[in-house]
């Protein structure tokens, strides 16, 4: 089981992809990360292609919320989980319009 420290790191660096990535989508959405083993979560708002004001709890009013573990979620933003497959297989889930779903296949 990951760290809260470790899932601020790894979103630190969710954080750094998305901003330093050619094409990053310009969604302006409130996000929330619940990390079901640690009953924790951290929320921040994705704008202008930049994942902004991490802080911590899980904010439930979030247009996107994504819930994973925090294993789950270190892996993801390490490149060591397949997106896709996480979520095809329940590891991942999210809560997100279609439209949302789709951009941010391309972020994780």
């Amino acid at each position: 089981m990951a760290t809260i420290e470790q899932c601020r790191e790894a979103l630190d660096r969710l954080a750094q992809r998305i901003s330093g990535g050619d094409g990053a989508p310009s969604l302006d959405r409130s996000l929330s990360c619940y990390l079901s083993d640690l009953d924790a979560g951290f929320h921040g708002r994705l704008v202008g292609g930049e994942l902004r004001d991490i802080a911590e709890g899980h904010d439930r009013s979030a247009k996107i919320k994504l819930t994973a573990s925090s294993d789950d979620l270190v892996a993801l933003t390490k490149g060591e989980l397949n997106f896709a497959s996480a979520w095809a297989s329940g590891r991942l889930k999210i809560d997100a319009s279609v439209f949302d779903l789709l951009k941010l296949r391309s972020l994780l």
